[in-house]
C-alpha cells in the first residue's frame, strides 16, 4: 500500500486527473478543465472521458488506469450512481487523492450515508485520501492550481495571498473567496470539505498551522469530528501568532434533550463551544464575510494594543449613531488623553474636542487634508486601539476620502472604513481600492469586524492555558462514593460534593414527621422542610420547600403540607422522607454546575443562582477543570459580579469560598469522566465567610 499523501502534497499536486472531463463549459467536469488551463496549471492534466480521446487538445482516457504514470490528485464530477465505482477504480489505479463534488451520500440519509461508508473503506484499504465528498474543491493560488467547477474562478488571475481558508460548504467557499477576490484579499489556500468522510477540519488545519505561506486561518464549520484535537491545534496557532477565526453553524439548541437541571439549559452545546474557544484563543464571528475581512485586518495592522474605539466621520449625526452601535455592541469608546485633546483643538471647535469626531467642527472650513491629519492624532493616543472611520458625502469627496486612506494605511493601527453613499460615492470607492485600503459599505459589517478585532486583544491578554496541577486536598480520582445509576436524591449529590471538600447544609434525612421533629430541635429552629424524592427535580416549582420553619407545630404542618404536594405533583413517586435544613445566611446566591459535554467533555458553569437561574441566564462556562485564576475569570464576566465584591455599603461576600467551591466541583466533574451527565449546587449560598451548597441535583450514568 502506497503512504498516504499529506495535506501539503495533495495542494500542490504533480498531475490532477479530472474524472467527468467534457469540453462543454456548461458541465461540472468542462468547468473544471477550463479553470485548469485558464489559470495555467503547471502540472500534468488527465481527463477521463469515456467517448472523447481528446479534450481541449489534451489527450483523455477512458478510465483513470488506463492513463501512463501516477496521478495525484483526481476529481470526480460525475452522477452519485457511478461515484463509487469511479472511486474504486481511482484507487486501483494508484490516485494519491480523489475530490469528490458529487453529492447525494450523507446529508441525504441512511442510503447516502451507506454509499459514503464504502468511500470511507475504499479511501482506508489503498491509502488514498478523499476530500468531500459534497464539496467544492480547492484553490491553490500559490501553486496556480483551480481545481473547482465554482463559476468565481472567471474572474482573474487568482490572488495570491496570507489567509488560509478550510469550509465544510463548498458554495460558502467560493462566495467568500469571490467576496474576499473583490476586497483585493487574496488566500494562502482554500479547502472544501463537505461531509469530511476522510480528510477532516484539524487535518487541513494542522497543515496550515505549520505552512509558513499561510499566517491567519479561517474556518466555516458545521460540526468539529474531533474537538478536542481541534483545540489543541488552535492553541498551537496561537503560540505561533497565527489568528484562528471560526464561524460555526447551528448555533441553537433546536433538538436538544430537556433539561434535568438549569445546567443543562443554560450550559448548551454552542455555549461550551464559545468557552472552549475563547480558553484557546479562537474568535468567533457569525458573518462568513466579516471573518475574512477581520483575518484581513488582523494580518495588516496586528492585534489592536488597546480596547477603546475612535470614530471619525464628516457627519455628526453618522459619527452619533456609529458611537451609539458599538457601545450597544459591549465595545468601549476610546477616552482621548490631555495631549491628544490639546492636539485635536488645534483643528475643532471646542466643543467638538472629543469622541466621536465629527469633522463638520473644524476651525478653517476650508483646511485641506484636515481629516487624515486627525486620523494621525487619533492613532497616537494609547487608548485608541482601532480607529472608525464613517464616510459619508463632503465636499472634495474623493480627495478626503483618499487622504484618509493614506493615513489609515500609514497609521499602523487596526481601521475599519465604512462608506455610506451610493453611486455618488463610485470615484472614492474607486480611490480607496487604488490604494489598496480595504473598505465596508455597510456600517453592520464594520461593527462585526470591530468587535471581532477589540476580542483578539481581550484573548491576548489572557494567559496561555497550560497543564492544571491536581490539588493536593482532593481525594484520589479513584477514591469516588459510591452512587446509583441515575438521577440522585438531594442527600446523594451532596454527598458526592462534600467528598470533594464543598461545603453542604446541616441537615438530617427522616423518615417520618416525628423524627423531622426531634432534628429540628437539635440543628435548632428555624429550619427548611423538603422532600426526598428521586423523581422529583425543581421543588419548588411545585411549592414542595418550606424556608423559615419556627417551631414544632409549623414543622408538622409544613409536612403534610410538603408530602401532598409532591403526590398531587407526581403520583407515583417514591417519596424517601424529608430533609430538614439549618437555616444559613448568605449574602448571594449562586449556581454552580457541571455536565459532560459531548463534543469537549466535562464543562463547568458558573452564575446568578436560586429559582430564577434560567430566568437571569447570567452565567459563564469554562472546560473543567479549573484553576482558581480562570473560576476568578469567570465569575468577573457575570452582570452580578459588583454583588461578589460588594456593592454600595453591602458586606462583600467570601469570593474565596465560590471560587473554591467551584474549583473543586469542576475537579469532580473531571473524576467522574463518563459517568458525569450533569450535577448541580444551586443555591450555593454564599456569605461572609464561607460558601455553602444548600440545594444539590445530579444525575450519573
Amino acid at each position: 500500500m502506497q503512504p498516504p499523501l499529506t495535506v501539503e502534497q495533495i495542494l500542490h499536486p504533480r498531475s490532477v486527473g479530472v474524472i467527468g472531463a467534457s469540453e462543454d463549459v456548461g458541465k461540472f467536469g468542462g468547468r473544471i478543465m477550463q479553470y485548469l488551463i485558464r489559470h495555467r496549471f503547471s502540472g500534468r492534466i488527465v481527463p477521463v472521458n469515456q467517448t472523447r480521446t481528446e479534450i481541449r487538445g489534451i489527450k483523455a482516457y477512458p478510465r483513470i488506469g488506463d492513463a501512463p504514470g501516477a496521478v495525484d490528485v483526481c476529481i470526480l464530477a460525475v452522477p452519485a450512481a457511478v461515484l463509487v465505482q469511479a472511486c474504486r477504480e481511482c484507487a486501483e489505479a494508484g490516485v494519491g487523492a480523489c475530490v469528490i463534488m458529487t453529492t447525494g451520500f450523507a446529508e441525504i440519509g441512511p442510503l447516502g450515508q451507506a454509499r459514503q461508508d464504502e468511500l470511507t473503506t475504499i479511501a482506508h484499504s489503498n491509502g488514498m485520501r478523499i476530500i468531500g465528498p459534497n464539496c467544492m474543491g480547492l484553490i491553490n493560488p500559490h501553486h496556480a492550481l483551480a481545481l473547482t467547477s465554482s463559476l468565481v474562478l472567471e474572474t482573474g488571475e487568482l490572488m495570491r495571498g496570507r489567509v488560509g481558508l478550510i469550509s465544510q460548504s463548498g458554495a460558502l467557499m467560493v462566495s467568500m473567496y469571490d467576496r474576499a477576490h473583490s476586497a483585493g484579499i487574496g488566500f494562502s489556500a482554500c479547502i472544501s470539505l463537505g461531509n469530511q468522510c476522510d480528510l477532516e477540519i484539524c487535518d487541513v488545519l494542522e497543515f496550515m498551522r505549520d505552512d509558513p505561506r499561510t499566517e491567519a486561518i479561517c474556518l466555516y464549520a458545521e460540526g468539529l469530528k474531533t474537538p478536542r484535537r481541534f483545540l489543541d491545534l488552535a492553541l498551537d496557532c496561537r503560540r505561533r501568532g497565527k489568528p484562528v477565526l471560526m464561524v460555526k453553524a447551528g448555533r441553537t439548541e433546536a433538538g436538544v434533550r430537556a433539561a434535568l437541571s438549569h445546567t443543562a439549559s443554560l450550559a448548551g452545546s454552542y455555549a461550551v463551544l464559545v468557552a472552549a474557544c475563547e480558553e484557546h484563543g479562537v474568535l468567533l464571528l457569525d458573518d462568513p464575510d466579516d471573518m475574512i475581512r477581520a483575518a484581513d485586518t488582523l494580518l495588516r495592522s496586528g492585534v489592536p494594543r488597546a480596547d477603546g474605539i475612535a470614530v471619525l466621520s464628516p457627519s455628526g449625526g453618522g459619527a452619533a449613531v456609529m458611537i451609539d452601535r458599538i457601545c450597544d455592541r459591549g465595545m468601549r469608546p476610546a477616552v482621548f488623553n490631555a495631549t491628544t485633546q490639546v492636539k485635536l483643538a488645534e483643528h475643532l471647535l471646542p466643543t467638538f474636542v472629543g469622541n466621536p469626531i465629527d469633522l463638520g467642527g473644524r476651525r478653517d472650513p476650508n483646511a485641506p487634508g484636515l481629516g487624515g491629519e486627525l486620523v494621525r492624532v487619533l492613532a497616537a493616543d494609547p487608548d485608541v486601539g482601532v480607529i472608525c472611520v464613517l464616510l459619508t458625502t463632503a465636499p472634495d469627496f474623493t480627495s478626503v476620502a483618499r487622504g484618509i486612506g493614506e493615513a489609515l494605511l500609514a497609521a499602523g493601527k487596526p481601521f475599519v472604513l465604512t462608506v455610506t453613499p451610493g453611486t455618488s460615492a463610485d470615484a472614492p470607492r474607486t480611490a480607496l481600492r487604488e490604494l489598496g485600503c480595504s473598505y465596508d459599505d455597510h456600517a453592520d459589517s464594520a461593527l462585526r469586524v470591530m468587535q471581532a478585532l477589540v476580542e483578539s486583544h481581550r484573548l491576548a491578554m489572557l494567559p496561555m492555558p497550560r497543564g492544571i496541577a491536581r490539588p493536593p486536598t482532593l481525594p484520589r480520582a479513584d477514591a469516588m462514593p459510591t452512587l446509583p445509576v441515575g438521577r440522585l436524591t438531594e442527600p446523594e449529590a451532596k454527598r458526592l460534593a462534600a467528598a470533594y471538600g464543598v461545603s453542604v447544609s446541616t441537615e438530617r434525612q427522616c423518615a417520618n414527621v416525628e423524627e423531622a421533629v426531634r432534628a429540628a430541635s437539635a440543628l435548632g429552629y428555624p429550619v427548611v422542610l423538603k422532600p426526598v424524592c428521586r423523581a422529583l427535580v425543581h421543588k419548588s416549582d411545585i411549592g414542595a420547600v418550606r424556608l423559615g420553619i419556627a417551631d414544632d407545630d409549623a414543622l408538622r404542618a409544613a409536612w403534610a403540607e410538603v408530602m401532598d404536594a409532591v403526590r398531587r405533583a407526581v403520583p407515583d413517586a417514591d417519596i424517601e422522607g424529608g430533609l430538614v435544613q439549618r437555616m444559613h445566611p448568605g449574602e448571594i446566591e449562586l449556581i454552580i454546575g457541571a455536565r459532560r459535554d459531548p463534543q469537549f467533555g466535562p464543562v463547568l458553569l458558573v452564575g446568578a443562582g436560586g429559582t430564577l437561574a434560567e430566568l437571569h441566564n447570567d452565567v459563564a462556562i469554562a472546560l473543567a477543570p479549573v484553576e482558581p485564576a480562570e473560576a476568578r475569570r469567570r465569575l468577573q464576566r457575570l452582570r452580578i459580579w459588583p454583588l461578589l465584591t460588594g456593592w454600595r455599603g453591602r458586606p462583600a461576600p467570601d469570593l474565596d469560598a465560590a471560587i473554591d467551591a467551584a474549583c473543586r466541583l469542576s475537579w469532580l466533574a473531571n473524576d467522574l469522566g463518563e459517568r458525569l451527565i450533569e450535577i448541580e449546587l444551586n443555591p450555593l449560598l454564599v456569605g461572609v465567610h464561607g460558601a455553602v451548597a444548600v440545594d444539590a441535583r445530579a444525575m450519573l450514568a
